[in-house]
């Protein structure tokens, strides 16, 4: 006969776990394509990570080298964005066109506009609210 085990069903603390660098590295490469797809300049995409537009050139033609926690959170909150965009709308054109739309939650700005304020609580700013928008917050 089994005998029953006991199972731990207490809280605990949630701990995540860090991002490695292959994952950041990947994070990087599908940032390129959102970028593409978004119509991003260089110079956006570069206040989009925080970094020089010679930097984010080079890290585009060759990879990119040691991705900071700073860039991993602007990369991981990106994809957010991405993901919660992919769930509100079916058509992906319409997910991509929503980034430069003029939207009332952002007083008239687009979403675009509101992360090229180039912080990432900007970022955030915007993934929190499509994160409300499709229910998953």
């Amino acid at each position: 006969m089994l005998a029953l085990q006991p199972v731990d069903t207490g809280p605990h603390a949630f701990k995540p776990a860090p991002l490695t660098q292959e994952e950041a590295e990947a994070m990087f490469r599908a940032a390129l394509n959102l970028f593409a797809k978004w119509g991003l300049t260089d110079e956006q995409a570069a206040v989009l990570l925080d970094m020089p537009v010679r930097s984010y050139r080079r890290w585009k033609a060759e990879g990119p080298a040691r991705i900071s926690r700073d860039g991993r959170a602007r990369l991981s909150n990106l994809m957010g964005i991405h993901k919660a965009l992919r769930v509100i709308f079916t058509e992906p054109q319409r997910a991509y066109a929503w980034v430069r739309a003029p939207n009332t939650a952002f007083a008239g700005a687009s979403a675009l506009d509101v992360m090229l304020g180039g912080e990432l609580t900007d970022i955030m700013r915007v993934r929190r609210y499509l994160d409300a928008e499709r229910g998953g917050w």
